[in-house]
């Protein structure tokens, strides 16, 4: 995941991966295991945008993954509602501009060629929500540009299960097992449980647990509220078995 939706700044329930675990970001989910999807990222934004975009706003940019390979290509704004994340973030894309706030909400006083949000987008767990981001996206988005949405899953692709990652750094490390679940089937929503072991740079090592609570909602969602925003959107699918939405707004 990248960043938290739904959440309050200063909310309880945001994840602690948010939150007081964000210093630990770049070896949860390395910098450099974005690039080949960033590729691909690039590549859409290019093909659907009318002309040839140069500016692009990311919603829920989390730690700046993303950004590190995006900005080589465009000047970037990157959006957050975690002040540690945007921390993590100015670490690594230092150019960017950073600025705090609600992917649902946020209003800038600019369009950009192009908007992106990742898997941020997961936070959102109501149609109402989810379309609220769309409509962000939409009010930022100049006509012929387009908006990119890549969310981990549509219902139809769901899967359940279990993973394990992380990486080491210089001076500390961190393993993690993560369990995907739905409890209820009948609802649009899924959990996310992480185990995260840390080991500092003294020796210690401590057991963190963290809870996410994620949107799951069909294709026929997802387009029927592009539509209903204003955008002309279509399914294209990666190489990571996802479906992604390139909706364009006409120009």
């Amino acid at each position: 995941m990248q960043s938290a939706g739904i959440f309050r700044k200063n909310d309880k329930k945001m994840p602690k991966l948010y939150k007081e675990l964000a210093a630990w970001w770049p070896i949860f989910s390395a910098p450099t295991d974005y690039e080949e999807e960033a590729v691909f990222f690039r590549k859409l934004i290019y093909e659907y945008c009318r002309p040839s975009p140069q500016t692009l706003l990311e919603l829920g940019s989390g730690g700046g993954n993303n950004a590190l390979f995006l900005k080589q290509d465009f000047q970037m704004t990157l959006i957050d509602l975690s002040p540690e994340m945007l921390a993590v973030s100015r670490q690594l894309n230092p150019e960017c501009q950073h600025l705090e706030g609600d992917m649902r909400t946020v209003r800038l006083e600019k369009q950009l060629d192009a908007v992106f949000v990742h898997d941020a987008i997961m936070y959102m767990i109501t149609e109402q929500d989810l379309q609220l981001v769309m409509e962000t996206a939409f009010i930022h988005c100049r006509p012929g540009g387009a908006a990119l949405f890549a969310p981990d899953c549509v219902l139809e692709t769901f899967k359940p299960g279990t993973d394990q990652g992380g990486h080491d750094g210089e001076n500390n490390s961190l393993r993690y097992l993560e369990w995907v679940f739905d409890p209820n089937p009948n609802d649009t929503t899924y959990n996310v449980e992480f185990a995260i072991l840390l080991h500092d740079e003294n020796g210690d090592t401590r057991c963190e647990y963290d809870h996410h609570i994620l949107g799951l909602f069909p294709r026929e969602t997802w387009l029927r509220l592009l539509h209903e925003t204003g955008f002309q959107a279509k399914i294209i699918p990666d190489s990571f078995d996802r479906e992604l939405f390139i909706a364009v707004k006409p120009g």
